[in-house]
């Protein structure tokens, strides 16, 4: 048993990993193939606008999907689970349409708004690409609730395979091409992990499928608040190139994603654990393991600690070679905001629980007002600090507001750890938790 678990978590980080790595030389590729600072630039405006308008329309149905899958599986209520699936997806696919027609509707004033040429027929080419993804949460979902983040790893691994390859073949003929090659790697990638989500889904406990009843409105205000907590997220990723291509140039927008390179890296390092505890730490909640939750919690931030205190410095001295070695010499612009940003990247790093403990506490909100107080000083920051400095504007804004996430997120351990200690009390006499 210990030695099959150890090999499904060590599959799960080889395959995000890879997959990180692979993220990593998409952007390369598309940096070395188009061979025109503008020509990137605009192609990271247009994939950043596609995303944010995905993330910010589409219903995060996925969050409760795990929560109350586990709830239904432990209940054995596999009738209940059914109906939830079957929602979940309608969803997610009206997500989808909403955010085609948003960028649809976008694109005859792109070139205006974000100070580029083209810009609109690019989101023509994207803008079945929301639609074309949003299935593939769902099926990622019904491969969790069997445990499978091996699985859901490697999927991931093989859709940034598949981007690689379209972003390498297409953006030999341009800008357009490359972004129609996004567009069917992803087509490919959401068909495959659908088929194997529907396999996983046949495979749960069966039973007639049933009315969710009195937890319809818990749901609905978990999906809400869920959805509201990643469109903050959207706010805060996506929507900044946006923002720095509107009082900049494209360019600028162009350097911030690879200054952006030690934020990627350092969330794709600690992809395998944030899937796992998703995982392992919603199924121990919903058995009554609250304690060993929060335990989990403090001894990923110990080893997060550690391991920034060796990490940092050395990146921050390789940050120059590093950009020019990888990036190429255009790109050397970007290396003191890239610095920059590393440091806001540790922070997120050493709470990359976060987002997995809201939905395994089942306190979505907790995300809802930590994203958008980190929201409300990154995006006026941006659009200050950017027009005055430039991609390095951005990156000092990136930093502040992650200073903001941190504190509101130890706020918020605190309460959930007082709240266990204290029904820990009430039920059983003992003391005060220990982290």
């Amino acid at each position: 048993m210990e030695s099959g678990l150890f090999r499904r978590r060590a599959t799960t980080a080889a395959g995000l990993w890879g997959s990180a790595a692979l993220g990593v030389l998409a952007t390369v590729a598309a940096v070395r193939i188009l061979d025109d600072e503008e020509a990137f630039g605009a192609f990271a405006v247009v994939v950043a606008t596609a995303s944010f308008f995905q993330t910010l329309l589409d219903l995060t149905v996925e969050e409760a999907l795990t929560k109350y899958g586990f709830r239904y599986l432990a209940a054995g209520d596999p009738g209940r689970l059914r109906r939830l699936f079957r929602k979940a997806l309608v969803l997610k696919l009206a997500g989808g349409v909403l955010a085609l027609v948003a960028l649809l509707a976008l694109a005859p004033f792109a070139d205006t708004l974000l100070n580029g040429d083209g810009l609109g027929w690019y989101l023509v080419i994207v803008a079945a690409l929301p639609l074309v993804q949003s299935p593939e949460n769902v099926g990622s979902t019904a491969l969790i609730l069997h445990g499978r983040y091996d699985l859901r790893a490697l999927f991931l691994a093989l859709a940034m395979a598949l981007r690689l390859a379209g972003i390498g073949i297409g953006a030999a003929f341009g800008v357009g091409w490359a972004l129609a090659g996004v567009v069917v790697a992803q087509v490919v990638s959401t068909a495959a992990i659908a088929t194997a989500g529907l396999v996983a889904y046949r495979r749960l406990p069966t039973g007639e499928e049933r009315a969710l009843g009195e937890d319809v409105p818990e749901i609905r205000r978990f999906v809400l608040t869920s959805s509201l907590s990643t469109g903050t997220v959207a706010l805060r990723s996506s929507l900044v190139p946006v923002i720095l291509s509107a009082v900049t140039t494209p360019r600028q927008a162009g350097f911030l994603r690879i200054a952006q390179a030690p934020q990627a890296g350092f969330t794709a390092l600690t992809g395998p654990i944030r899937l796992i505890l998703l995982t392992e730490q919603t199924k121990a909640w919903e058995e009554g393991r609250r304690r060993e939750v929060v335990r989990g919690v403090y001894r990923y931030m110990a080893g997060a600690v550690a391991f920034c205190l060796v990490a940092v410095p050395v990146f921050y001295a390789l940050m120059p070679w590093l950009v020019r070695t990888v990036f190429g010499t255009d790109y050397v612009d970007a290396t003191h905001a890239a610095r920059i940003v590393l440091f806001a990247a540790a922070i997120h790093l050493v709470l990359g629980w976060t987002k997995s403990f809201a939905v395994t506490v089942g306190r979505p909100g907790f995300r809802l007002v930590a994203h958008g107080v980190e929201t409300a000083v990154l995006v006026p920051l941006t659009a200050i600090l950017g027009a005055r400095s430039g991609v390095d504007g951005a990156a000092w804004a990136f930093l502040v507001s992650a200073g903001a996430f941190a504190v509101v997120w130890a706020l918020l351990l605190l309460r959930i750890r007082w709240e266990v200690a204290g029904a820990d009390a009430r039920s059983t006499g003992g003391g005060a938790l220990q982290p």
